[in-house]
């Protein structure tokens, strides 16, 4: 029973040191815990504001980015239809440019085988006038053994 009673003593004694370790507790919770629980906690909804915020921002921009690259794409798409009409004009002129240039060719070939045909028919014109005259010097000539040859000077004299 001493035990007893010294462990009531102890108790006893300790009771002003576990009044003292609690008001300490509810000193150091009230002055300087609840403090720096309320500033932690203001700042994580501060930064976590701020990171909502960021997140929000970075998903606008990603939906920006997106409609610039669209718009980007299709304006790439304008431009190149843009020079694929240029390039279809382009080639519809040149065409266009070939077709009158063979025109042109084959109505100066046509021309030239119209002046070519009017020589013929006038080299065959003189060659049918002069041929009755050089068949008869030829005659001559071979039939009379004396007579002068009949040459380009003896034809245009007998011309004139």
């Amino acid at each position: 029973m001493e035990s007893l009673i010294a462990l009531g003593g102890i108790l006893l004694r300790a009771i002003p040191t576990f009044l003292l370790v609690w008001f300490l507790y509810l000193y150091i919770t009230r002055v300087f815990y609840r403090p720096l629980q309320e500033t932690l906690r203001k700042r994580y909804e501060a930064t976590g504001g701020l990171r909502v915020i960021a997140e929000g921002n970075l998903a606008l921009t990603e939906q920006k980015t997106a409609q610039y690259e669209a718009s980007l794409r299709a304006a790439r798409a304008d431009l190149y239809q843009q020079q694929e009409q240029e390039r279809q004009k382009t080639l519809e002129q040149r065409a266009e440019i070939l077709r009158q240039a063979r025109r042109q060719a084959e109505e100066t070939v046509a021309r030239a085988k119209q002046e070519i045909q009017q020589d013929v028919a006038e080299a065959k014109g003189r060659l049918a006038a002069e041929t009755e005259p050089m068949a008869r010097s030829i005659i001559r000539a071979i039939l009379e053994p004396g007579a002068p040859p009949a040459g380009p000077r003896a034809r245009s004299e007998a011309v004139r």
